[in-house]
């Protein structure tokens, strides 16, 4: 039996990473993968990234079940082109996937199945998004309505910073953001304060199965300062998920936007990451959708899963999600981003990474922005690895992945000394 994983980031080699560990599995494809991937005997780079030739070539290798890593695929159709030829893929359509693709969509289908989420309103003009920002002050939020690659949200201190990202969005497009039919539209929200969570699950269309909880660290510097980022760390379980408040997450988010989107015709299957904000009371508001894992929540929350990945992707795909029982390393696992300089706004690319460890038990570096070229790794796109670690405690957790993140050589490498922080300040 084969295996496609669609997608070359770091969340896509902790999928086929944790999948090559099937024994059933003949061989398990990466499209178009990256340099740790390449670097792997257990996997194998397929350089496509078309939707229709990825499925021409999925037919023809007869793979019995594709998994797709990234949002820009799913926002294609990937999903809808591998369904209509019969071949079995774990995703979200490209109407479902709009939860993700457009903050216009997803906050809409909030407000009408009356799920927690902050105070809203969207905007393609900017004379009233700037309007709108004198009006209501700061800080406030401002997102781009469409894809961004984690970067399409600013949240502005002072009103002089929403006017910049208002202009940035809608105006000259600094970001990159693929913007949907319509054209640039932008979203600006309230501010919510507390402690974010990640809660993923997985859907069947029907049945949901929680992931193990996860907490991201968004900014780029120690303490929670500095830019907004794709992610600069992660850790699982997450603490501020208590039992009570996975409930609630099940309750008042996951269900009732399964739910939804059956009612509204679109039943929603693969991976659900709702971006959840805490309040000091255990109240939740929803911050956002993605039709995907996280990066880097996915390398910690692998590290720590101890069923068959692949066992769990055929009843995800086959609607019998209800019958799956997860098991989970009852340690912790902790995952640090080394960025690229001049991450986030101008990464470089192109430098040597040396230094790599071989993987052992309880660690593994993924790779996120990485090439391989005439048998040396170069880096590729702003964050560029993370080194994950499992051990009995955070700061255990912590320690062993900064023990191998000095190992590794990256000139110009970014990365945080206090991924985990939160949790320990718990702990002490």
């Amino acid at each position: 039996m084969k295996v496609l994983v669609i997608g070359g980031g770091g969340r896509e080699h902790a999928l086929a990473w944790k999948l090559a560990q099937s024994p059933r599995l003949q061989a398990v494809y990466v499209a178009p993968g990256n340099g740790g991937t390449a670097l792997d005997p257990r996997l194998e780079n397929i350089p496509l990234t078309d939707v229709v030739a990825l499925r021409k070539w999925a037919q023809q290798e007869k793979i019995v079940l594709t998994v797709v890593g990234p949002e820009a695929p799913l926002a294609a159709g990937v999903v809808d082109e591998f369904r209509a030829h019969g071949l079995r893929i774990f995703g979200p359509t490209r109407a479902a996937a709009q939860l993700e693709s457009s903050k216009a969509f997803s906050k809409a289908f909030m407000k009408r199945h009356g799920i927690p989420t902050a105070q809203y309103e969207t905007f393609s003009d900017s004379a009233a998004a700037h309007a709108y920002v004198e009006r209501m002050g700061a800080p406030i939020v401002v997102k781009a309505d469409g894809l961004a690659a984690g970067k399409g949200v600013v949240v502005a201190m002072t009103a002089q910073e929403a006017h910049e990202a208002i202009d940035f969005m809608l105006l000259d497009n600094k970001l990159g953001v693929s913007h949907n039919e319509g054209g640039a539209r932008v979203v600006i929200e309230e501010v919510l304060t507390g402690e974010e969570a990640s809660f993923i699950v997985l859907c069947d269309g029907r049945n949901v199965t929680a992931l193990a909880t996860s907490q991201d660290h968004k900014r780029l510097l120690d303490g929670d300062l500095g830019p907004n980022t794709g992610g600069m760390g992660a850790y699982s379980p997450a603490p501020v998920v208590t039992p009570e408040i996975h409930a609630r997450a099940m309750r008042e988010v996951i269900l009732p936007t399964v739910r939804g989107m059956e009612s509204d015709g679109i039943p929603y299957t693969g991976f659900l990451y709702a971006g959840l904000m805490i309040d000091p009371q255990g109240g939740i508001k929803t911050l956002e959708f993605n039709c995907r894992m996280g990066d880097p929540e996915t390398q910690p929350i692998m590290m720590r899963l101890k069923t068959e990945l692949f066992d769990v992707m055929m009843a995800a795909t086959g609607g019998t999600l209800d019958k799956v029982e997860l098991e989970w390393d009852r340690r912790t696992a902790l995952g640090v981003v080394m960025a690229a300089h001049g991450y986030p706004l101008n990464p470089r690319k192109g430098d040597a990474i040396t230094g790599l460890p071989r993987e052992t038990e309880d660690t593994m570096v993924f790779h996120a922005g990485t090439v391989q070229r005439e048998g040396i790794i170069l880096s590729s796109g702003g964050r560029v690895l993370c080194v994950t670690a499992l051990a009995d405690s955070v700061k255990a957790a912590q320690q062993r992945a900064y023990e191998v993140a000095d190992q590794v050589r990256l000139d110009g490498a970014q990365f945080r000394r206090d991924i985990g922080h939160r949790a320990l300040r718990g702990q002490a």
